[in-house]
C-alpha cells in the first residue's frame, strides 16, 4: 500500500534518502546472510529433535481478544494473524505431536526500533514437556544465536519487590498508581491493575534483566495468564503458569503450560471482550474453531512463541529490527528510541 507522504523519505535510522536509493535492503546483506545461517541452525535443532515443521494461514476470520494486541483487518479476506498459536493448537488436536513454525505475523499500532507491523515469530510447542523443561529448550535455541551464555530465573514478585518495594500480587491500586507517577512520565491516570502492571514491568524492570545472561521471569500474576494453566508458586500463591526470557533488556519470548480447559478459556475470551469494550475498543470475531479443538482435546502440552528478528538483532549487535530485515516497513523506525 502507498506510504503517507513523510515517511516515504524514511530509512531504517529515520533519516532523509534519495528516493531512487529506496528499493535497497534495510539490513546489510551480512546480517541478512547470518540471519539465514541462524534459521537453518534452528530447522536442524528441530529435525534432528524430531519436531514437525509446520505452515498455517496468515488470514484467518477470527482474531485474538487481547486488549494489548491490535489486529490489522482486510476487507474481504479476514484479520492478519498476530500469532499462529490457534491454528497450531488445532494441529495438536488433531494429533501432530510436537510441532514449530517460523510464521509471519502482523500487529497494528507497533512501531519503533524493537518493533515492527510485520515480523516473524518462532513458535513451538512440546507435548508432555513442563514449563521448567521447556524453558531449558528455548535457552538451547537461543544460545544458536547468542553463544553459550548462562541463564537465571527470577519470580516476576520478587522483581518488583526488589526494584520497586511493590507486591505485584497484593498491592493496591493506588500503590501501583504512586509507582507510576514516580518513575515514569506519564499523561494518564486511569488505567486497570495489569496495565499498570505491565507499564512499570517494562520501563523499569525490563532494562535491569539479562545482563550477559539468560533471564527467564517466571510466575506472572494470574490476571495475566492469557492462554497458560494456573499453577500454585513456592508460597502458594496463585500465578500464571508462565515465563517470558529477556537478554539484554529486550523480550525475547513467552512461554505458557497451555490451558486445555474450553470452558475456562472461553471464560476469560468473554472477560478480555468485556476489558475491550471498557477500553472503548472494537469488539473481534473470536475463534470458533480454536475452541472446538479444545473441546475435542488439547494433549498436554507446552508452547512459545519467540521473536525471531529480535534474537537475531541482538546476535549482530544491530540497533534496530531493520538492520535484520531485508525490507522492513519505514514508518517502523521513526521513533528510534521505542
Amino acid at each position: 500500500m502507498p506510504f503517507p507522504a513523510h515517511m516515504r523519505q524514511a530509512t531504517a535510522h529515520g533519516s532523509a534518502v534519495n528516493a531512487a536509493q529506496r528499493w535497497r535492503p534495510t539490513a546489510p546483506l551480512a546480517n541478512l546472510r547470518r540471519r539465514a545461517q541462524i534459521v537453518g541452525a534452528i530447522r536442524a535443532y528441530f529435525a534432528a529433535q524430531g519436531v514437525l515443521e509446520v505452515e498455517t494461514p496468515q488470514i484467518g476470520s477470527a482474531t485474538v481478544s487481547d486488549p494489548h494486541l491490535n489486529s490489522l483487518y482486510v476487507a474481504g479476506y479476514g484479520y492478519l494473524q498476530t500469532s499462529p498459536e490457534y491454528a497450531m493448537k488445532r494441529l495438536l488436536a488433531a494429533g501432530s505431536g510436537s510441532i514449530y513454525q517460523l510464521a509471519r505475523v502482523f500487529r497494528a499500532d507497533e512501531h519503533g526500533r524493537r518493533h515492527q507491523p510485520e515480523f516473524t515469530l518462532l513458535e513451538w510447542y512440546r507435548l508432555g514437556y513442563s514449563l521448567e523443561r521447556l524453558i531449558e529448550e528455548v535457552a538451547s535455541i537461543a544460545r544458536l544465536a547468542l553463544g553459550d551464555l548462562p541463564s537465571e530465573r527470577q519470580r516476576y514478585r520478587d522483581l518488583f519487590q526488589r526494584y520497586l518495594g511493590l507486591d505485584p500480587l497484593r498491592c493496591e491500586l493506588g500503590a501501583l498508581r504512586s509507582a507510576a507517577a514516580e518513575h515514569l512520565d506519564l499523561a494518564f491516570d486511569d488505567a486497570d491493575r495489569d496495565t499498570w502492571l505491565e507499564l512499570l514491568m517494562s520501563a523499569v524492570i525490563e532494562p535491569q534483566l539479562g545482563r550477559n545472561v539468560l533471564s527467564f521471569v517466571v510466575d506472572y500474576p494470574p490476571s495475566q495468564a492469557a492462554l497458560a494453566r494456573l499453577r500454585r508458586d513456592a508460597d502458594g500463591e496463585l500465578v500464571a503458569a508462565r515465563f517470558e526470557l529477556y537478554f539484554a533488556g529486550v523480550e525475547l519470548a513467552n512461554g505458557y503450560h497451555e490451558l486445555a480447559d474450553a470452558d475456562e478459556q472461553r471464560a476469560r475470551f468473554a472477560a478480555d471482550l468485556q476489558a475491550r469494550a471498557a477500553l472503548g475498543l472494537p469488539a473481534v470475531a473470536l475463534d470458533g474453531d480454536f475452541l472446538a479443538a479444545l473441546s475435542a482435546g488439547l494433549p498436554d502440552c507446552s508452547g512459545v512463541a519467540l521473536g525471531l528478528d529480535r534474537l537475531i538483532m541482538l546476535a549482530v549487535g544491530a540497533h534496530s529490527l531493520a538492520e535484520v530485515m531485508a525490507f522492513a516497513v519505514p514508518w517502523g523506525e521513526l521513533d528510534a528510541s521505542a
